[in-house]
């Protein structure tokens, strides 16, 4: 069903996509939008080894959730911090694409805990996230992409 890498030499091992996918911040999640157009937008990923699937959140409505609700398929993005050539202005950065489909996440007790784990990446403080989900945790919508397909790739600009 998927398409083997063409470059296959660039290919990275599953535990280097894997770890670069539990590492990313950030990534381009993309669908189906309205009358059939791409939709892609950055969101924050928090990939769960427990379970291999890829956790979002953000609002209950609004094109995302539209477009997730009438095709669940999507892609998603990320691509590491990259390291810069000695004296040059290339990057040799991996990137990792991963295939798969949108599940809405409805225990609103695992998504609050969900909520928790992707907010402990970018603020340590206990106090703060708690404050989060106390003013924002009755609106929040969890997604969960379960992965299909998942490749891994090294690229060098040039």
């Amino acid at each position: 069903m998927f398409r083997p890498m063409r470059r296959i030499k660039q290919q990275l091992p599953d535990a280097e996509a894997l770890e670069i996918l539990a590492n990313a911040k950030r990534g381009v999640l993309s669908m189906t939008g309205d009358d059939g157009w791409p939709y892609g937008i950055w969101l924050n990923p928090h990939y769960r080894k427990e379970d291999g699937c890829i956790y979002f959140h953000g609002a209950k409505e609004g094109h995302k959730i539209d477009a997730l609700r009438r095709d669940s398929r999507v892609s998603f993005t990320v691509i590491d911090a990259g390291v810069q050539d000695d004296g040059g202005w290339a990057y040799t950065f991996c990137s990792v694409v991963v295939f798969g489909r949108i599940r809405f996440v409805e225990d609103h007790a695992f998504a609050l805990d969900l909520c928790r784990e992707l907010a402990r990446r970018f603020n340590p403080s206990e106090e703060d996230i708690e404050k989060e989900i106390q003013m924002a945790g009755a609106r929040v919508q969890v997604l969960c992409l379960i992965p299909e397909h998942i490749t891994g790739k090294r690229i060098h600009e040039a």
